[in-house]
């Protein structure tokens, strides 16, 4: 990332991109596949941040 951005946005910026993964198998099979998706899964190009943070 860039030296202009803040530590705060870039530590946002870092959790969203941690929560944009799918779940892990693990977990599927650990649930008997009753938690399949990810509910906070977004693409970059539609669904924006709406980050405001100076």
């Amino acid at each position: 990332m860039s030296v202009s951005k803040s530590n705060m946005k870039k530590m946002i910026l870092g959790k969203h991109k941690r929560m944009n993964r799918r779940i892990p198998l693990f977990v599927i099979a650990k649930t008997h596949r009753k938690i399949i998706q990810n509910k906070f899964r977004r693409n970059w190009r539609t669904d924006k941040l709406k980050i405001k943070i100076k």
